[in-house]
């Protein structure tokens, strides 16, 4: 028998994250952002769960070329652009719409050779000082980009540094001022945005974090009530079980002590796992249903739980370290990150299942059916 941990993903929690978001800003279309392979859910694994949204944004160039082989025929965002001339038929091929934040990559576009122009989003630097124009030159390199031969339509765009409170308004206010009188389609928001700022939803938005069901604060009390759903489930099992004396310690370090005759799980999952070596007494966990804490050192293969709150449980017991019941967010917050990460850093060592493939697939033919009868 195999080690026994896993992570399975939901497709439906996306399809139903997805629609979510579509909801929240109703008057605009919607980029699902599958970034850094679908924020570690699989970009093949969700793929069935997305086709309602109305273009697939990402940063790798690979990653693009594999959503196209997928058959995904809608737009598709190259996030951060491209970043040599070589990629330039790769992007024409595949139909491809890329960022531009800086003079070399409006240079680069400028001395491509291509029978086909490249549709573009002129990126503004609004506040977030990463990439971008300021707001200053942006209109200049507007007025350059139109006039490049080889760019075909240009959209604006910007990316929040503080989407999660009221500090967007002047963000919002800069980016208004400096395309004041562009035309262009405007895309701004990031899943904090599509929640939480219509002001900011413009003519696309941009979800990421959402879509996978995780806090765009890293909070996971902040999207309670908005009905996100988990689409990941990292689970295990106990694998051992020790009885303490008060006084005694476990795992490295002796960083727990028992203060009392106690119970404990030993879980078959570790940081090599993926789950966060910093992860301190405390952390919620759930076994057979019932939510615990880990208790001491986090070690690469393993880690232990309290089981006072749940005395029958003990060998081959089902734990969920993060999914529906204990949320990516609370382990992360606990751990001193956000769920992003833990999402993203699942290790390849750990074994994948997919839920409910057929059924997401089954949605795809239904939304497309519906897409062409209202079109």
């Amino acid at each position: 028998m195999p080690r026994p941990i896993s992570v399975r993903i939901h497709p439906e929690a996306v399809r139903h994250n997805l629609q979510t978001a579509k909801q929240s800003a109703s008057g605009a279309r919607v980029w699902a952002v599958v970034k850094a392979n679908a924020y570690g859910h699989g970009i093949e694994r969700i793929y069935p769960a997305l086709a309602g949204a109305d273009g697939i944004a990402l940063l790798d160039l690979d990653e693009a070329v594999r959503v196209r082989e997928l058959g995904w025929t809608k737009p598709i965002l190259l996030l951060e652009g491209l970043f040599d001339s070589v990629d330039v038929a790769t992007a024409v091929a595949h139909r491809l719409t890329v960022a531009v934040h800086c003079d070399d990559q409006l240079a680069l576009l400028a001395a491509a050779r291509t029978q086909q122009p490249i549709d573009i989003q002129l990126k503004m630097n609004s506040g977030m000082n990463r990439l971008g124009y300021r707001p200053d030159v942006f209109r200049a390199a507007w007025e350059r980009a139109r006039a490049t031969p080889t760019i075909g339509n240009i959209a604006l765009m910007t990316h929040f540094a503080n989407a999660d409170d009221s500090a967007i308004d002047w963000q919002l206010d800069r980016f208004d001022a400096a395309t004041a009188g562009i035309p262009g389609e405007r895309s701004l928001s990031n899943s904090a945005a599509v929640l939480w700022h219509p002001r900011a939803h413009r003519d696309w938005v941009r979800p990421g974090t959402i879509l996978y069901g995780a806090s765009p604060t890293g909070v996971a009390r902040h999207v309670e009530g908005v009905g996100l759903r988990a689409a990941m489930t990292l689970a295990s099992k106990i694998i051992g079980v020790q009885t303490l004396t008060p006084g005694e310690t476990v795992g490295y370090g002796c960083a727990y002590e028992a203060d009392r005759p106690m119970r404990i799980g030993v879980v078959a999952c570790g940081y090599a796992d993926g789950y966060p070596r910093h992860a301190p007494t405390g952390t919620p966990i759930v076994v057979d249903g019932v939510r615990t804490r880990v208790i001491g050192r986090v070690s690469m293969d393993m880690l232990t739980v309290d089981l006072t709150p749940c005395p029958d449980a003990g060998i081959g017991s089902q734990v969920e370290l993060w999914g529906e019941r204990v949320k990516v967010d609370e382990v992360a917050e606990a751990s001193g990150t956000i769920g992003y990460e833990l999402m993203c850093a699942v290790a390849r060592r750990v074994p994948v299942d997919v839920d409910s493939l057929v059924a997401a697939r089954r949605d795809i033919a239904e939304e497309s059916s519906e897409e062409s009868v209202t079109a």
